[in-house]
């Protein structure tokens, strides 16, 4: 049961990365850094709302894993010029971490 809860969660968060990245990556990956920064946050929340097993392996591990993307961050990092590299991992960092916080902020005061 459980992985089937992560393969549903999957279905819905795949696509939908697929479709902001489609429609907001261009020069410069905005839409690498808008999931990122989206998933950190629904994740915190999640996280911090403790749903149990099947909340967990449907929303965290199922959509937040398939939705966020450390493997085109990366690619998309190490294929800029050093200083621009650096913003944009800077960026991600900051903004994911950020919003995993308050995510988590957020859910805690949901009573999580």
């Amino acid at each position: 049961m459980t992985a089937l809860l992560v393969v549903l969660g999957a279905a819905v968060g795949a696509p939908l990365r697929y479709a902001c990245t489609h429609l907001l990556d261009g020069p410069w990956p905005r839409g690498t850094l808008a999931v990122n920064t989206v998933g950190s946050g629904l994740f915190g929340l999640v996280a911090a709302l403790s749903l149990g097993g099947a909340g967990w392996a449907l929303l965290g591990t199922g959509f937040c894993g398939a939705f966020t993307t450390f493997s085109s961050f990366a690619v998309q990092a190490t294929a800029r010029p050093a200083r621009e590299a650096a913003g944009y991992v800077a960026a991600t960092t900051v903004l994911a971490l950020g919003a995993c916080a308050a995510g988590w902020a957020l859910g805690s005061a949901l009573g999580g």
